[in-house]
């Protein structure tokens, strides 16, 4: 058959569009990742996963029974960032740190009082747990700023009268997610990896079942062209693709109170570039492979692990070695998610959006490039 010589038929195509559909219907395997898959995702990213240290477990040991060393010691049982256990000593505070049952030591020493009383600024010992070194930064961050609200509080640290004021006063302020909720840019971010697992999972699955199934020499005999056969193939995975998109992004602003800052409009645009090489590559993965099982371990190590790693979805890119900020580069997730926070967190600034978009195109036109030479070789 010379499929390239046969003209496009818009008649065929949506004939084989119509019975592509009907094979989504028949297999339950299908809705269960466009559907139950981003779901079961979302509500992870959304519920079980976070990195903010709220109600982090910490020993608090009170050597001194003065007045402002009291005070210091409510200040940190009534923050929300600390769940507090008082310790009668440092031992039996390291004691539960090495038994997992605190994250952290406060100890407010003996003197405290008297440093207070003399006017200068007393000191506060933080000991963490090394072991998660994330959680005992923010913990370590966390218990000093309690310690200087409180010392602000008490008028500690403060220029004496007649001194006059700073020269420079600085006032931090949090621009896009002034809560610094972690929510806020995971949930954005699993979006994308929904989009990746149907846009590339699915369609890697499409021609190698027409292969393993024995339909696809019935395909040889029917007079369509490539495009038809190409097209039929992507457009339902590419509605599909967008209908989870949308589903996630209402669950995303309605049941977790992620902001929305940016236009549907925008939103759509970026999901529709990215679901070209998403679509491109599952495509190509299925042509080559001719194989159900070998294609989708391809997909997951092809497209979910680099989205997952590389995308800086939870690495910041930035913190990576060079070779592998290199590689990232090829990775079409990484063009995406930030694209997304952008518009989820800030609003269309489409001098980010558009270059994200115009590469994703590129990586697109390339992957259908590859899926169609492979396709054809297949077929002839």
């Amino acid at each position: 058959m010379n499929v390239p010589s046969i003209r496009f038929d818009r008649r065929r195509l949506r004939a084989l569009m119509v019975k592509e559909l009907a094979q989504i219907v028949r297999d339950p395997s299908t809705f269960l990742i466009a559907l139950v898959l981003p779901l079961i995702l979302l509500f992870m990213f959304g519920y079980a996963i976070s990195l903010d240290a709220s109600s982090t477990r910490v020993a608090l040991v009170v050597e001194d029974s003065s007045a402002p060393a009291l005070h210091l010691a409510q200040s940190y049982s009534a923050s929300p960032y600390f769940e507090v256990t008082s310790s009668r000593s440092v031992q039996t505070a390291r004691n539960a740190m090495v038994a997992g049952e605190a994250r952290a030591i406060i100890v407010i020493p003996q003197d405290f009082g008297a440093q207070v009383k003399r006017g200068r600024m007393p000191q506060v010992q933080v000991a963490t747990d090394g072991s998660q070194p994330n959680t005992a930064s923010f913990v370590a961050a966390y218990a000093e700023g309690v310690f200087r609200e409180w010392a602000a509080a008490e008028g500690l640290g403060q220029a004496p009268p007649g001194a006059g004021r700073p020269q420079i006063e600085l006032s931090a302020r949090y621009w896009y997610n002034p809560g610094l909720r972690s929510r806020n840019f995971l949930v954005p971010g699993s979006i994308a990896i929904v989009m990746t697992m149907i846009g590339t999972l699915l369609t890697a699955l499409v021609v190698a079942r027409e292969w393993e199934r024995g339909t696809m020499e019935a395909m040889m005999a029917t007079p369509i062209s490539m495009a038809e056969f190409i097209a039929s193939k992507v457009l339902p995975y590419f509605l599909l693709g967008l209908a989870s998109m949308a589903l996630c992004t209402a669950i995303a602003v309605f049941a977790f109170g992620v902001p929305l800052r940016g236009s549907l409009f925008a939103l759509f645009a970026i999901s529709s570039a990215f679901l070209l090489p998403a679509l491109g590559l599952g495509l190509f993965i299925s042509s080559a492979t001719k194989n159900q099982f070998v294609a989708s371990q391809i997909a997951l190590l092809s497209a979910f692990l680099p989205t997952f790693l590389l995308s800086g979805f939870i690495f910041e890119i930035s913190a990576m070695p060079w070779p592998i900020q290199a590689i990232t580069y090829a990775v079409p997730a990484r063009y995406l998610i930030p694209s997304l926070q952008t518009v989820f967190l800030a609003g269309d600034l489409w001098s980010l959006i558009l270059p994200n978009i115009a590469i994703m195109i590129g990586f697109g036109l390339l992957f259908f490039l590859l899926s169609f030479r492979v396709t054809r070789r297949s077929l002839d």
